[in-house]
């Protein structure tokens, strides 16, 4: 295979941990933290799915409001208006993995291009990457807005493609989503995901290329494939 000529990068749970926001719902519902945060993306992600089948499209960050007020009605916590303000706030300023900062400044080091290609809306998307710092390592930022559909739908890879300016062959995409990584690589991308919780790869007939504990094995495994 030739070497990859760009690197996209799912956003949210792959770069940014969803689950930052767990210490701010513990703290506005002690004892509730870890349940609402859990429930809150797992809704998220359902009604993006959902929403793409039915092709009723709203934008991430409605999506993002609509699960949390249903997490919270589901889990019987009130919530008023300056809460609902400042938990969506928090996805704005979600906290990165650990190993992610180094690993990105490896990879631009090594030449390739960096982008994400993300669910968020890019008024999502912009204050997060300004937040962490990455602006300077990752310089392209594609939403999947334009197409109006979420992930795993093909056109929403293929925007990645055309803001690149390079084939999906030279593509490697990058999630901790399986069905994310899944996805990209039923659409022809070369995959890496990354299982950092040891789960079984999910059964959607097109397995991840690599799989990877954390982002920090991603520029060795490159350098090796090249060597």
């Amino acid at each position: 295979m030739p070497p990859l000529r760009a690197l996209v990068f799912d956003a949210y749970g792959t770069l940014f941990d969803v689950h930052s926001v767990a210490q701010l719902c513990e703290e506005l519902w002690p004892g509730q933290g870890a349940a609402l945060s859990r429930l809150w993306r797992a809704k998220q992600l359902e009604y993006t799915w959902l929403r793409s089948l039915m092709r009723r499209y709203e934008d991430f960050a409605r999506i993002t409001e609509a699960a949390l007020l249903h997490a919270c009605a589901a889990l019987g916590l009130p919530i008023d208006e300056q809460r609902r303000r400042r938990l969506l706030g928090a996805y704005r300023e979600l906290a990165t993995f650990p190993e992610v900062r180094d690993a990105l400044a490896a990879l631009k080091a090594s030449k390739i291009r960096l982008a994400i290609l993300s669910n968020g809306s890019p008024a999502m998307l912009r204050p997060v990457v300004a937040h962490a710092g990455l602006g300077a390592l990752i310089g392209t930022l594609i939403s999947v807005d334009p197409r109006k559909i979420y992930k795993p739908a093909p056109t929403v890879y293929r925007l990645a493609v055309e803001r690149l300016g390079v084939t999906r062959r030279d593509i490697g995409f990058v999630s901790s989503n399986c069905w994310d990584a899944c996805g990209a690589k039923s659409f022809g991308f070369r995959t890496f995901w990354i299982n950092r919780a040891g789960a079984p790869v999910d059964a959607l007939g097109a397995a991840p290329d690599h799989v990877i504990a954390g982002l920090d094995e991603l520029p060795d495994l490159l350098r090796a494939r090249l060597s």
